[in-house]
């Protein structure tokens, strides 16, 4: 037993840091905007989901109740998109952010 929840809280410590430094995206600037109503997200311990029901994409990434900056995504409507969930230690998500424009 204890191996397995060894496994499992590295497995979800791997996720979490490789969710963070994944792809080319920056994370959202410190006091970003919330999200429009039509943007929402269901988070459980391993997994966050947020699923853009508005008419355009926007780019988000969410906020947790530790501080942790993950990399902004591009939602496009009717999409959803996944970020780290609140692991086993409780991280809560507090809501999800816009993010600024992506460079061209």
């Amino acid at each position: 037993m204890r191996q397995l929840v060894g496994s499992i809280i590295g497995g979800a410590v791997f996720m979490t840091l490789s969710a963070a430094g994944a792809g080319h995206a920056a994370p959202a600037t410190e006091g970003g905007e919330p999200a429009p109503e039509c943007v929402r997200y269901a988070a459980s311990w391993r997994y966050t989901h947020v699923t853009n029901d508005c008419g355009t994409a926007h780019r988000v990434t969410v906020e947790y109740t530790d501080g942790a900056e993950v990399p902004c995504r591009e939602a496009q409507p009717g999409a959803t998109v996944t970020f780290p969930g609140y692991g086993t230690g409780g991280n809560g998500v507090l809501r999800v952010l816009l993010c600024p424009p992506q460079p061209v």
